[in-house]
């Protein structure tokens, strides 16, 4: 069964457009992070450091008498509504002036200072302090780093390293579009945001060494062929498995998205985004980048890498 028939279209005839829209996405990116080392990006206590307290209420509190209360105490914080179950997240950052120790006391006590006879319960704390969320932050870099270089390793050895250089723009692109995502709709960047990131990654390499393999299969029976039309034949012979593998792990992802939870809200939404870009850039940035590093070495005078040897 195939989601579609035999499809002709013109996937790496359209690079430029498909380039120029990767380019902004990844200028976009770029920015959020450029703006997350300089602090103005909306980051979560996991890489500045400081407390999270969740509380749950007997009745339902309107955030601006939570924010009317917390205020009248003293105490600076940032306020997320969990829709569920009357629940509230308090976030404190490590420039708050309320003691860290402190923070699953004296927060619930504002509240009940402030509407006498309402019962709060804490739920949960955390806590991450300043040091822990610098080595966050490195550690994270650290195993974006890894796993980039993992990639092309692997595609380098089980390809060609023209085919690993297209694997990492592409994934590369998808990490920015993560990016690009959180920080414009003003999202929390996170652990599970890093999670989610590095889940991505692992899912679009496998959707571009699906195509790579089609490609690989459809050079060795078409020596002659131009090599437009091998890269073109391969990613249409593939297109029905990649729509229906991302469409089935998009309905899975969308049900964690409306469904899953306040807790997992973020890292579903990275997932959408995610699953959307990465098969985006399987089809429209990675082959056609290297089918560009192939001709220009196909003009310089060198052997063609990715053709296959005669016999």
């Amino acid at each position: 069964m195939e989601f579609l028939g035999k499809t002709t279209i013109d996937f790496v005839g359209k690079r430029n457009i498909s380039f120029v829209i990767s380019a902004i996405i990844s200028i976009i990116g770029i920015i959020a992070i450029i703006q997350m080392s300089r602090g103005a990006a909306n980051m979560g206590i996991d890489f500045t450091g400081g407390t999270s307290v969740q509380l749950k209420f007997d009745k339902p509190l309107a955030m601006a008498d939570a924010r009317k209360a917390l205020h009248a105490a003293g105490i600076e914080a940032e306020l997320q509504e969990v829709k569920e179950g009357n629940k509230l997240l308090v976030k404190l950052p490590r420039k708050s002036s309320l003691a860290v120790g402190k923070a699953a006391e004296l927060v619930p006590a504002a509240f009940v200072k402030a509407q006498p006879g309402l019962q709060v319960t804490v739920e949960s704390t955390t806590e991450i302090g300043p040091s822990i969320g610098e080595k966050l932050r490195k550690d994270t870099i650290i195993a974006v780093a890894i796993s980039m270089l993992g990639i092309i390793c692997y595609i380098a050895w089980r390809f060609d390293f023209k085919f690993g250089v297209g694997a990492v723009v592409a994934t590369l692109h998808d990490v920015l579009a993560m990016f690009a995502a959180y920080y414009l709709t003003g999202r929390e960047f996170n652990l599970l945001f890093i999670t989610a990131v590095l889940t991505i990654t692992g899912y679009s390499l496998t959707d571009t060494v699906v195509i790579f393999d089609r490609i690989r299969e459809n050079l060795h029976k078409d020596l002659k062929g131009s090599l437009h039309k091998i890269f073109n034949n391969s990613i249409n012979e593939t297109l029905s498995r990649s729509i229906i593998t991302s469409l089935t792990t998009f309905l899975a992802a969308i049900s964690l998205f409306l469904w899953g939870g306040e807790v997992i809200h973020d890292f579903s939404f990275a997932l959408l985004v995610g699953i959307g870009v990465a098969t985006y850039s399987s089809v429209f940035v990675a082959s056609p980048v290297v089918l560009l590093l192939e001709q220009r070495a196909m003009n310089k005078g060198e052997t063609g890498t990715v053709q296959p040897a005669k016999a």
